[in-house]
């Protein structure tokens, strides 16, 4: 039986590499070979031994209490989502191994998708694009089922032109990715998810391993569109009930606005 993943250890290594000792008050001597915070400073300032800390990195330990992991995610400098995905992780059990399974799409929710108004589409727990409407495809041809929106805005021209600033766009998207995975590294279409991304992305390689988490919500997203112009929609995710981790998403401008009439237009153009 093969080892389970070390995933406590890996978060704390990748996060206390990515805190300068500037930052946490310590003080610099020397020539310090290792990026971040130390092993033995992490402890000092979480108030552990050093020889716990390390127990902790290498998988001697990985169920440490929640009052150790509060001090930890203290010192590194946690916000409320990453904190909660170390509690998470500090809490896994061995999981066997499944295969993948089909993410479907309730019959409801599909319909609803094709009645909206507004650019409209479901995407799976890892962004796999369930089901789209017409005008979601108009704003991106992306927006259509077996496309992948991390996927599309880490390797997809069209997409980055699309969106302005996609790098800080594809960064919290990792983050997405992170969040909705949490413990279950295992799960067969993450592996290949993150497996296709990490050969064919230096990008995708260099913000997974920062461990950064963020919760999927809503967004001021801005567009450069190819017929319409610059334009802002806010996106909102909504949890599809039912589901594990599946999401409905729709974008929507300020009513009244410029952004509100290149939509209209965008969408009288798509029926053209």
């Amino acid at each position: 039986m093969s080892e389970e993943p070390n995933l406590l250890g890996a978060f704390l290594r990748a996060r206390r590499e990515l805190i300068s000792p500037e930052v946490a008050g310590v003080p610099v001597t020397g020539v310090r070979r290792t990026p971040g915070l130390r092993r033995e400073e992490v402890a000092m300032l979480a108030g552990i031994s050093a020889d716990y800390y390390l127990r902790l990195e290498r998988g001697r330990d990985r169920h440490p209490s929640a009052q150790v992991l509060e001090s930890l995610a203290r010192v590194l400098r946690l916000d409320d989502d990453t904190r909660d995905h170390l509690l998470g992780l500090a809490s896994e059990r061995p999981r066997r191994a499944r295969p993948r399974r089909r993410e479907i799409v309730p019959p409801s929710t599909a319909a609803l998708v094709t009645m909206l108004p507004l650019p409209a589409f479901v995407e799976g727990r890892y962004m796999d694009v369930l089901v789209a409407n017409a005008l979601a495809t108009a704003l991106s041809p992306r927006l259509v089922a077996g496309n992948n929106r991390l996927r599309d805005v880490l390797l997809d021209p069209g997409e980055q032109a699309l969106i302005p600033g996609w790098q800080q766009g594809a960064a919290t998207m990792v983050a997405h990715l992170r969040e909705a995975a949490g413990p279950d590294t295992d799960d067969p279409r993450l592996v290949e998810l993150v497996g296709e991304l990490s050969v064919a992305s230096p990008l995708f390689r260099r913000l997974w391993a920062r461990h950064d988490v963020r919760h999927r919500g809503g967004a001021a997203v801005p567009f450069d569109h190819p017929v319409v112009g610059p334009m802002t929609l806010h996106r909102e995710k909504l949890q599809v009930s039912d589901t594990v981790g599946m999401m409905l998403v729709i974008y929507h401008p300020e009513p009244a606005t410029a952004d509100a009439d290149k939509l209209s237009l965008l969408a009288v153009s798509s029926l053209a």
